[in-house]
């Protein structure tokens, strides 16, 4: 098996006590490479941190629109400077979050605009969070101009129509747990029709597991049960998908796999 993790939040303190075991069990389970994805300045820098330890680590770097309220000026420059650092792969996660709103909308969409801003000027892809803000997405991507350095809509959850608008703009999009649950009938649409050069797959661990592990801490190991049911809508052998995501991810993230999960 061949497969990459896209997104992960290995950093949260739920895997302080058991990383070893945990990577070992993604190792088993064929997972080759994983993106630990920061959400505001502190996650950035420990995935930075981690990647330069793990061998099979990579680093984004950005701020999560629920912390849109708390960026300064002060801290985008410290975000870039942390994403010119070593094993850095991309911008995020960065978006719009209208299910919480846990910062005001305005400076969510702010946010987001300075965030693809800074990702053009470094020539790195964003990953884009979106929760119930589709439209709001679409339209700040399409007018920062953020398909110069692409990237994509991570745990993708929107219907077919919104799928297709997004694959306009050249942007990858990502499946996760959420495709496994009884509910995901939008999402198996959206699976279907993802040219084969565009999906990529995450977990998002430690959240949404997949079903069977529904319920439990989620984590790069479980990827597999998200290729299986992926693999099934397409048609195709897991081992199929396995590759054809782990070249997508290759690409997009110019990623650049040395060593094994446990070194």
């Amino acid at each position: 098996m061949n497969l990459i993790d896209t997104h992960a939040h290995l950093t949260d303190n739920r895997f302080a006590h058991d990383l070893d075991e945990v990577l070992l069990r993604a190792e088993k389970s064929g997972v080759r490479a994983m993106i630990n994805v920061g959400y505001d300045l502190p996650s950035s820098r420990r995935c930075v941190a981690l990647a330069s330890k793990r061998e099979m680590f990579f680093a984004a770097v950005g701020i999560h629109p629920h912390e849109a309220a708390k960026a300064s000026k002060q801290a985008l420059v410290q975000l870039r400077q942390l994403a010119l650092g070593g094993n850095v792969v991309a911008l995020g996660e960065i978006g719009l979050d209208y299910y919480y709103n846990h910062s005001p909308r305005n400076l969510q969409q702010q946010l987001f605009r300075q965030q693809i801003r800074l990702a053009k000027s470094l020539s790195l892809p964003i990953i884009v969070h979106d929760r119930d803000a589709h439209e709001d997405v679409l339209t700040i991507l399409r007018e920062e101009g953020a398909e110069t350095v692409g990237g994509v809509l991570h745990c993708f959850s929107g219907d077919r129509n919104f799928a297709l608008r997004c694959l306009s703009l050249g942007f990858h999009l990502s499946l996760a747990g959420p495709i496994t649950f009884n509910n995901s009938r939008d999402l198996a649409a959206v699976a279907e029709i993802v040219p084969a050069d565009r999906l990529l797959l995450e977990t998002d661990a430690p959240y949404l597991a997949p079903v069977p592990y529904r319920g439990k801490r989620n984590e790069p190991a479980y990827l597999l049960a998200v290729a299986e049911k992926v693999a099934t809508l397409r048609g195709i052998t897991v081992e199929e998908l396995a590759d054809s995501t782990t070249e997508n991810a290759k690409k997009l993230f110019r990623l650049e796999i040395r060593g094994n999960c446990g070194a």
